[in-house]
């Protein structure tokens, strides 16, 4: 007996309208544009300001780069998808979109509790805030925010 491998899947779709996948193409379209202007609207004007020194936002501007990334791992290919007639991914398309959704997800949700664990410094060890979040500290906590997200 003969082994098969699977080397695409056929994406099927919500809808089976022209009207409606147009629709839907341009609503994913406009959310996807502004969450894109909106992400590099904070990343422009952080890395443009003095505010980029503080922790908390430098922490803001590594979430803001993750969500661009992670809202562009799968929103170019359903927004293509919803106009294409055929509409396939390889499967190692598939595995690389999934690995890279769930990693910049993941690196996000870590970014975000070294922002709470920031606030909570500022509030609970006010006078060690800038020993305790030195620079090398939020360097290190991206990192492990990487770490943990290729770990998810």
């Amino acid at each position: 007996m003969g082994q098969d491998n699977v080397t695409e899947f056929i994406l099927l779709g919500l809808f089976s309208g022209e009207d409606a996948k147009v629709a839907c193409s341009v609503l994913f379209s406009l959310c996807y544009i502004t969450v894109l202007s909106g992400n590099l609207l904070i990343l422009v004007t952080i890395r443009g300001s003095c505010l980029s020194e503080k922790p908390m936002y430098f922490f803001l501007s590594y979430l803001s780069f993750m969500d661009v990334c992670f809202t562009s791992t799968v929103a170019p290919k359903l927004i293509t998808d919803l106009l294409a007639q055929r509409r396939t991914i390889s499967y190692n398309s598939c595995m690389a979109q999934m690995f890279y959704a769930h990693f910049f997800g993941g690196a996000e949700i870590f970014i975000l509790v070294a922002m709470a664990y920031d606030r909570y410094v500022a509030i609970c060890r006010p006078l060690y805030y800038m020993v305790i979040m030195s620079r090398k500290a939020c360097y290190v906590l991206v990192m492990a925010s990487v770490i943990g997200g290729l770990n998810l």
